[in-house]
């Protein structure tokens, strides 16, 4: 049976919209956040981290070596009900996780192929399986969307460009398909269009959780024994099967770091 991490609240239907441009500025922030006296929940599991930048009340969390996915999920949970309560300054972490599936709140069944592969965890994102483990970027926005804007949908836009302009930086055109979620190598080919980003956000007071699963290194066989996002005719990919090599994580966690704050306008 499935590990159960259990979501209480409302996830997002995830339909699509383009990309609006900049954002508007930023709405004031909790006053005990500008103070600087919010209090800080550690990474998952109390691991260390390899380093944590602030600014501006958003923090810049990577999580050193493998992060443990129920651990990290209630870790989450706890800083978003912190942030909510101007508790916590608002955070992206960027970890990875040991090699598992997800199963998000649409998940089919029929779509868990081989059951016994690698663990399985419900949990309170949207969309249906996808597979984490070494190599493959995980970024979790706890933003609080009252600083931004009230739309889960645009913030899926947004998201999905911050992906879009960093594989760009690695000489890789990607975009959109109308009607699927995730980016997408040669999106205007229905034949050759493959997966290099999947998505699955869940809020609770308007507090972003889950995220981004970018395949950097990935290794893309255990997408075979799933049906990735439900979708039975794209294929997976990831940087390094495009480009012909392995490719250095830490640069591709400052570039998108770089899109995250040119594109949400936060200072990290």
């Amino acid at each position: 049976m499935p590990a159960r991490d259990p979501g209480r609240d409302a996830t997002s239907a995830l339909q699509r919209q383009p990309f609006a441009g900049p954002l508007r500025p930023r709405a004031q922030r909790s006053a005990a956040a500008m103070r600087g006296e919010a209090t800080r929940t550690d990474a998952p599991g109390d691991q260390a981290l390899a380093h944590g930048l602030s600014g501006q009340g958003v923090d810049w969390l990577v999580h050193a070596g493998l992060a443990p996915y129920a651990e990290t999920v209630r870790a989450m949970e706890a800083r978003a009900v912190a942030i909510a309560d101007g508790a916590a300054r608002e955070a992206i972490w960027l970890v990875e996780h040991p090699a598992l599936y997800t199963a998000g709140t649409s998940a089919r069944r029929a779509d868990l192929i081989d059951p016994d592969r690698l663990p399985v965890f419900e949990t309170g994102r949207g969309g249906q399986y996808t597979y984490h483990g070494p190599g493959q970027l995980i970024a979790y926005p706890l933003f609080d969307l009252e600083h931004f804007f009230t739309d889960i949908h645009k913030y899926m836009r947004y998201l999905e460009e911050v992906v879009i302009q960093t594989v760009g930086e690695f000489g890789i055109a990607a975009g959109r398909i109308k009607g699927l979620t995730g980016v997408w190598v040669d999106p205007d080919n229905s034949v050759k269009a493959r997966k290099i980003c999947a998505f699955g956000v869940r809020a609770s007071r308007w507090v972003t959780m889950h995220g981004l699963a970018l395949n950097v290194n990935t290794d893309l066989t255990y997408f075979g024994h799933i049906v990735p996002c439900g979708i039975q005719d794209k294929a997976v990919t990831s940087l390094q099967h495009e480009l012909g090599a392995p490719v250095n994580m830490e640069s591709v966690r400052e570039i998108l770091k770089d899109k995250f704050v040119s594109i949400f306008e936060v200072s990290l």
